[in-house]
């Protein structure tokens, strides 16, 4: 049980049994005990002292456009990195971001600027943080080809400074996967282009993912890594899986990479398909599929 008065004394922003279905793109979950919609790194800060001094579990979360959250919901606090956490200002080629703008914002505002290397990141549905904690990509850029350095906090509640080359990015990964980091801001590298120029090819990446993605339906992105040599989508359409469904959970018939809540679906339904697409890959293809999506709550 969460110390609801000792909470409140240190935040005005937490909501208790929050449906976290309300929160996530997947519009899926339980309640958490308390979701806080912090406003500062003091403010988060000051939750985490008083979740490490009374023994209780916190997460952190941005968008939450990466996650998939159990019926059972989370125990404990979840901290939500956005709009208390949103500014940006840019200094010539160089521009400094909290960790709860969105990809999107982010990208209009740099635009502006005329700044050319975050195109690939436009379309890209969710918060800062959570594109640097697992280092997200499109059509050929990553994040980490534009981080110069990111500030966070760490597990034992120092905050620190570090520059990409000492953060592990790889393909969908960061040091910051390890748990126990809360990202806070960062400094990205960029370099002067044409506006008009800049402003098709953000055009046309959004135009390509609309084209090609269901967005029209609620979803966690993509819900496998790309195996090494292959494309996830393509081998589940070929192993005849797309439209396949459990629940209210299917494989998108637009992408079969994408699983999507096509109404009324739960953590159960999405957790079954997901080790439906698994088997049924390896069997035929002899590849495991691994989740991209981060599962996330109470079993």
């Amino acid at each position: 049980m969460i110390d609801r008065e000792g909470l409140m004394s240190v935040t005005d922003n937490a909501l208790f049994d929050e449906a976290m279905s309300a929160h996530t793109t997947f519009r899926i979950g339980g309640k958490a005990d308390a979701f806080v919609n912090a406003q500062s790194a003091l403010e988060i800060e000051k939750i985490i002292h008083f979740c490490k001094d009374t023994g209780t579990p916190y997460m952190i979360m941005g968008n939450g456009s990466n996650m998939l959250v159990s019926d059972k919901g989370i125990r404990g606090v979840v901290i939500h990195i956005g709009g208390g956490m949103s500014k940006c200002r840019i200094e010539g080629e160089e521009v400094y971001a909290d960790a709860g703008i969105l990809m999107s914002a982010l990208a209009k505002k740099i635009l502006e600027a005329g700044l050319t290397g975050f195109e690939f990141a436009a379309g890209i549905p969710g918060t800062l943080g959570g594109g640097i904690y697992m280092n997200a990509g499109a059509y050929g850029g990553e994040m980490k080809d534009i981080i110069e350095n990111v500030t966070f906090i760490c597990p034992d509640g120092m905050i620190k400074t570090e520059t990409a080359d000492k953060l592990d990015f790889s393909y969908r990964h960061s040091m910051f996967e390890q748990g126990g980091y809360i990202i806070l801001s960062c400094k990205i590298k960029l370099k002067k282009g044409n506006y008009d120029e800049i402003k098709a090819l953000m055009a046309d990446f959004n135009s390509r993912r609309s084209e090609k993605q269901p967005l029209s339906q609620p979803s966690a992105g993509s819900t496998f890594k790309r195996p090494q040599g292959y494309f996830a989508g393509k081998l589940i359409q070929d192993a005849g899986l797309m439209g396949y469904s459990i629940g209210g959970a299917a494989v998108s018939e637009k992408h079969a990479g994408f699983v999507v809540n096509k109404g009324g679906a739960t953590a159960a339904d999405v957790l079954s398909l997901i080790e439906h697409i698994q088997t049924t890959v390896e069997e035929r293809f002899g590849v495991r599929l691994q989740p991209e999506v981060r599962l996330i709550g109470e079993r």
